[in-house]
């Protein structure tokens, strides 16, 4: 079937905003159903959005991108839009993100230092913003956890889980769902990691990718960053950057009350969370949506998970049962999955 989209994206530019761009090409496309395409006129370069308004809004982009913009945080600038069928003409904020640059022996204590520094606007001058914003709440944190069971244990490995482990599932997400709520509320990108971070000479770094911002924890967009479910990072390299964080978070003036041994487990219990619920989302890209590439990187997610569980007796049973239950089935379920797709 013929994609009607590209046509549509040409009518507006030319038809509506007067542009008539030279070379028009795919920029990237993401976990949702938006894509990006770039335009090229002369030397200038600009980045359409694509969001079929029947399966995106745009709205929430929008909103998201006017609060960055008064934290003084480096997103793209919105120079025309038509919500109606999901278009938005953007600034570009390069083609390099983090990720690449990473991979290419890039200077990684100058390219953190700025994501930390841009993070830490975000969380201390966005009070006001992050009040614009829906809640990580319980309801949020528990739909999130619930994709582990139905997309990544059942779906993925074909595994039948018991009705006591079932139970242990649930209390588990309650201590994790717990120790989310008990941190600081603040603006939350969501996605903060390297490959929604541009590298972008003298404005370092661009941030892309941040409608599904919310009022959350603390530590989550650090996890996000630190614990990367793209890019392995070094422990300890780690642990220096969350307590380089911390005392960042205090100076700016905002209290969390914790020291650095409490600091670094709520960062290790949020990352839990967080990588509990990306299995279940990266198994569902691929049996629901068909996309292939985030199977790809489950072992790192999983690692991620069982280096948490070990430095956390509180939920030695949900260790055991990833232990035993889990890691026995996960090879063969990789590779079913990769030589299907």
């Amino acid at each position: 079937m013929t994609d009607p989209r590209p046509a549509l994206i040409d009518d507006w530019l030319r038809g509506t905003l007067g542009i008539v761009p030279d070379v028009i090409v795919p920029a990237s496309a993401d976990a949702s159903f938006r894509r990006y395409f770039r335009i090229s006129r002369g030397s200038e370069t600009l980045i359409v959005m694509d969001a079929p308004p029947d399966k995106e809004d745009v709205e929430p982009f929008l909103h998201v991108a006017r609060l960055l913009g008064t934290l003084g945080v480096h997103a793209p600038a919105v120079l025309a839009r038509d919500a109606e069928r999901g278009f938005l003409l953007l600034s570009d904020l390069g083609s390099r993100p983090y990720l690449d640059a990473l991979k290419a022996g890039g200077d990684a204590d100058e390219l953190y230092a700025d994501a930390l520094e841009a993070l830490l606007r975000m969380q201390s001058r966005g009070a006001a913003a992050a009040a614009e914003l829906p809640p990580y709440d319980a309801a949020l944190l528990h739909r999130e956890m619930e994709l582990f069971p139905e997309w990544f244990l059942a779906r993925h490995l074909g595994l039948e889980v018991s009705p006591a482990e079932r139970a242990m599932l649930s209390a588990a997400f309650d201590a994790l769902a717990a120790a989310a709520l008990a941190q600081p509320q603040v603006f939350v990108h969501r996605d903060y990691h390297s490959r929604n971070l541009m590298v972008y000479p003298g404005a370092n770094p661009g941030v892309i990718d941040f409608q599904d911002a919310v009022r959350g924890a603390l530590t989550y967009d650090l996890v996000s960053l630190l614990k990367d479910c793209y890019i392995r990072l070094p422990r300890e390299y780690v642990v220096e950057w969350v307590e380089v964080h911390r005392r960042c978070l205090l100076e700016a003036g905002v209290e969390h009350g914790m020291d650095a041994a409490a600091f670094l487990r709520a960062f290790d219990l949020m990352g839990l969370q967080r990588h509990i619920k990306v299995l279940g989302i990266f198994a569902r890209l691929w049996y629901r949506d068909g996309k292939i590439g985030y199977i790809r990187d489950l072992p790192l997610v999983l690692d991620y998970v069982r280096e948490a569980l070990r430095d956390e007796p509180a939920l030695a049973e949900l260790a055991a049962f990833i232990e035993q239950r889990v890691l026995p089935g996960f090879d063969a379920a990789q590779a079913r999955a990769l030589v299907s797709a």
